[in-house]
């Protein structure tokens, strides 16, 4: 059986070929373990910079995180040699997440004058992007994988 000229074997070699490279994207989207742990120590040094409630220290802290941030993305494509966005279902449930721990902080930090929430927060969310990050690169590579 024939398709536009290409009989069943191209067929088949073709798919192969398709399926190895997919294989091989699944290999270099995992970035390396520094990479989720840095990415969680960033996110709390910024958002425990709040518990000084300073100026002078929560602004160079967001330097620093938007600095780390574009160092991350830049050595995660170097790296990889792609750039991966993350799902809406995923991007939902890192809502559902960040928003409580974090809005729970700011209203005792700045309604109560508890600013020690404001690491506490940090803490929480450093450690659960860096689990989330591993595990959504992680159920990537599988689904390139199709393993699912």
């Amino acid at each position: 059986m024939e398709s536009k000229g290409i009989d069943r074997d191209a067929a088949t070699a073709q798919l192969a070929a398709l399926q190895a490279d997919r294989a091989a994207l699944a290999d270099r989207v995992v970035p390396p373990w520094w990479y989720d742990v840095t990415l969680g120590l960033l996110l709390f040094g910024f958002l425990s910079s709040y518990a000084f409630d300073s100026l002078w220290v929560t602004f160079p802290a967001l330097v620093v995180f938007l600095g780390g941030l574009g160092v991350m993305v830049s050595a995660y494509k170097r790296i990889t040699g792609v750039w991966v966005n993350i799902d809406g279902r995923s991007m939902v449930v890192w809502c559902a997440i960040y928003l409580p721990v974090l809005i729970g902080a700011l209203v005792l930090a700045e309604g109560y004058g508890q600013g020690w929430a404001m690491v506490v927060a940090g803490a929480v969310l450093g450690i659960a992007v860096t689990l989330f990050g591993r595990h959504w690169s992680r159920a990537y590579a599988a689904e390139l994988r199709g393993q699912q």
